[in-house]
């Protein structure tokens, strides 16, 4: 049995809480060639990584997953310090074995996992990709072997997931269920063609044929009038104002402006830099003079590399921290719920309905194309078209005249 490792900086959340947020890890030798290094970062959990030593000074690493500083290990997506350090053995002894010619069956749950180490180190957010491995892949799939998935084992999952309960209170509606669901086979689509890209599988052929659902990606509806977005951000409290404006001037997601800093405000362009963006794809946001001028006093006096939108506490707002003060803000202002995102498609839907060109839209909200513009909003397009040649048509003062005499019921 492997020798208990224990260490004084890392062992513990206690512990873990008194080391320096830094750009380098904070590592602890574990055997030969095998260190863990542990990430604290600033406002959430930590992670966790494995080092290994190859030889002539190069390194090799590993992203275990996030550190049990905030929630239980599950040691699946959160390791204590122990499962950490038995993990990065394990990853230790499958390198060597895999360097001897000696493979192990490669498992659904092994694909999620080197799938989500290939985001990080392409520098790509995992957060929504490691909540919905451990939510929907890996308590279904994760024991199964890839290369003998079979598409009738895979459909009966994607129908299981299409099933689930709603979260929370919310009332089960079958097509978002099943809209998540495509969304859930995107992700391990892609997890299980990164294997057979790499040759770890031998065919592909499981996954590929299987179809997603069909009509079940709906229109964004729910946008909220001026009107309402100014009753909403005055019934919020001040601590959640500047962001909900923010959101309102700009279209950018909540994890976007999350992640802002103040020298990521252009003065000279007077537009937002938003580096990291779900799609992987910076962009830079131009802000209308109110923009400006929130944008303006949101960053005076204050440093480049820090949080351009904050809490009172001074830290960024961390995940899922919206959602409360959203649904507060929504009762004060009196206005049917509505979700953080769904300020996104108000900037969205206001740009379309004042007649903006759709490449303009797709660029400020991060697309690469009007695709899903056109998609999600198209509806608004067709309106808006319709009522703009209606009023703008003149009248030409022509009746056509009829013997045909409309006749009158009941």
């Amino acid at each position: 049995m492997a020798r208990k490792i224990r260490d004084a900086d890392l062992d513990s959340r206690t512990a873990r809480e008194k080391l320096s947020i830094r750009g380098r890890l904070h590592y602890r030798r574990i055997q030969t060639n095998l260190a863990i290094g542990y990430r604290r970062l600033r406002g959430r959990s930590g992670t966790w990584t494995a080092r290994h030593y190859i030889g002539k000074g190069e390194y090799a690493y590993d992203v275990i997953g996030e550190a049990d500083d905030r929630s239980d290990a599950n040691n699946v997506t959160i390791f204590s310090f122990d499962q950490a350090v038995e993990k990065a053995r394990a990853l230790s002894t499958e390198r060597a074995n895999q360097a001897a010619g000696i493979h192990a069956p490669l498992t659904v749950e092994a694909a999620m996992a080197a799938y989500i180490t290939h985001l990080d180190h392409n520098g790509k957010q995992t957060d929504q990709t490691e909540r919905t491995a451990k939510k929907y892949i890996i308590p279904l799939l994760g024991q199964y072997e890839v290369a003998k998935l079979t598409s009738e084992q895979l459909n009966e999952w994607k129908a299981k997931i299409a099933a689930m309960p709603a979260k929370g209170k919310r009332p089960f509606d079958p097509v978002a269920r099943k809209s998540s669901a495509n969304g859930t086979l995107a992700k391990l689509r892609a997890a299980l063609n990164l294997a057979f890209h790499a040759g770890k599988v031998p065919s592909n052929q499981a996954w590929m044929s299987l179809k997603k659902f069909k009509g079940v990606d709906r229109q964004r509806d729910r946008f909220l009038s001026v009107d309402e977005s100014k009753r909403l951000i005055n019934a919020a409290s001040d601590e959640f104002k500047p962001l909900l404006a923010a959101a309102l001037q700009t279209g950018c997601r909540y994890a976007e402006l999350c992640r802002l800093k103040i020298n990521d405000y252009r003065t000279d362009s007077k537009t937002i830099f938003v580096a990291h963006s779900k799609a992987e794809r910076s962009r830079h946001v131009v802000l209308t003079k109110e923009g400006v001028e929130l944008f303006e006093n949101l960053a005076a006096g204050r440093r480049g590399g820090d949080p351009l939108i904050r809490r009172d506490d001074g830290l960024p707002f961390n995940t899922s921290q919206q959602v409360r003060r959203m649904k507060l803000a929504c009762k004060n202002a009196n206005i049917a719920p509505i979700t953080f995102h769904g300020l996104r498609h108000t900037f969205a839907s206001a740009l379309i309905l004042a007649g903006t060109p759709l490449i303009y839209v797709a660029k400020s909200l991060g697309h690469s194309s009007i695709a899903m513009v056109e998609k999600h909003y198209g509806h608004l397009v067709k309106d808006h078209v319709s009522e703009t040649i209606r009023a703008n048509v003149p009248s030409y003062g022509f009746t056509a005249k009829s013997n045909v005499r409309t006749i009158k019921r009941g």
